[in-house]
């Protein structure tokens, strides 16, 4: 089954917070935390996509590639291989 990976900044720590879940499913799985300092560009782009975000002029094909993006600097850095969908 195809998983999508989910990001997140926590500001406090300057982390990002790495998640997946399950195509349909309402139910997330924590994957790790991976600090600014261990992966810059994943948590530049991460902090790109959520301004994104909050852009009043939102646009959701900007979003969703900026999303393609981070996964795949994640799985370049992480070895991750398993497929991931949009």
């Amino acid at each position: 089954m195809k998983k999508t990976l989910l990001f997140a900044i926590d500001v406090h720590t300057n982390e990002v917070i790495v998640s997946s879940t399950q195509k349909g499913s309402m139910e997330i799985e924590f994957i790790e935390r991976i600090h600014q300092s261990e992966n810059e560009l994943l948590f530049d782009a991460v902090s790109i996509l959520t301004k994104l975000t909050t852009s009043p002029n939102f646009d959701a094909a900007l979003f969703k590639s900026m999303d393609k993006v981070c996964q795949m600097i994640y799985q370049s850095e992480s070895g991750e291989s398993e497929r991931v969908t949009e």
